[in-house]
């Protein structure tokens, strides 16, 4: 008899403290919400961002934001190995408006006998400045929606630097739109044309990315599990890389990200890995 009193006590025990986990990881997440959509105006929604095509601050971003991002990738290009390196400051001067400079890097390093010669030089790509506006942030419907402009000045590589010192440009329009789906689940829809200026000859070459991204945010907390689908079409033809990825916090002012690259119909890169490290300068837990 007493077995079965001890039993039971238990049972009710243990379903007692399920049940209050789940309130509690239901109340950490409303929390938390709040925490960042209410806390000031105006109003923002959270999102779960991707980490390898990454915004331009956050949607619906508030005036007095700022971050800085570190990036560091290796790429297998059956024929050699690149590794890209990046240095951004992202801002908001303005509420729902963001503001970017990045430098972004690439060194090669041949791979299965590949003469040095015969790959390409190491180079500062590009000077990048870019601008997103938010304008539509509704937080009841948990969605937010965000055109964007990038203005890529390519330079040449370092083989051939300041001959000429921008050798071409691309205009990169692009349109956000992104949906919480109760307190956890994120997706986002990030696309747009990329549109090639070589000045020594004055062609144009244009490509069309489709990217897509679905996210699970850990209850009361910034860390997330997620995957990215990269889609691009370059006249009729279709490459997409599969970026599963993670965020974790490591401090209250710091995020590392890191994400795999898995090509799907790509002929000349297999794997890939990239490591973003995000700081927040001013950032304080609420």
């Amino acid at each position: 008899m007493k077995i079965k009193k001890s039993l039971m006590l238990i049972v009710v025990l243990a379903s007692s403290t399920y049940g209050f986990a789940q309130v509690t990881d239901a109340e950490k997440d409303s929390l938390y919400i709040q925490q960042i959509e209410d806390h000031k105006e105006p109003d923002k929604v959270l999102h779960a961002e991707p980490l390898y095509i990454d915004l331009i601050r956050d949607l619906g971003a508030r005036k007095g934001e700022k971050e800085w991002n570190v990036g560091l990738g290796l790429t297998d290009n059956l024929k050699f190995d690149s590794y890209e390196a990046l240095i951004e400051y992202e801002w908001a001067p303005i509420d729902r408006l963001g503001l970017e400079v990045e430098l972004p890097f690439t060194f090669y390093s041949p791979a299965n006998g590949t003469a040095n010669d015969s790959i390409p030089s190491n180079q500062l790509n590009s000077l990048k400045i870019a601008a997103q506006w938010s304008f539509f942030v509704n937080e009841p419907m948990a969605t937010s929606m965000a055109f964007g402009y990038i203005n890529e000045f390519e330079l040449s590589d370092f083989r051939n630097f300041g001959k000429p010192f921008i050798r071409g440009n691309v205009y990169n329009p692009f349109l956000v739109v992104a949906k919480r789906w109760g307190n956890n689940f994120h997706s986002l829809i990030y696309t747009g044309p990329m549109i090639e200026q070589n000045f020594s000859s004055n062609k144009f070459h244009t490509t069309y990315d489709i990217n897509t991204s679905f996210h699970y945010m850990i209850s009361g907390t910034r860390n997330f599990i997620g995957v990215e689908f990269n889609k691009t079409i370059d006249n009729g033809d279709f490459d997409m890389t599969i970026r599963p990825q993670m965020r974790l916090g490591i401090a209250d002012n710091l995020l590392i990200g890191i994400v795999a690259g898995i090509p799907v119909s790509r002929e000349n890169e297999r794997l890939s890995s990239f490591v973003r490290l995000i700081w927040e300068p001013g950032h304080k837990k609420k």
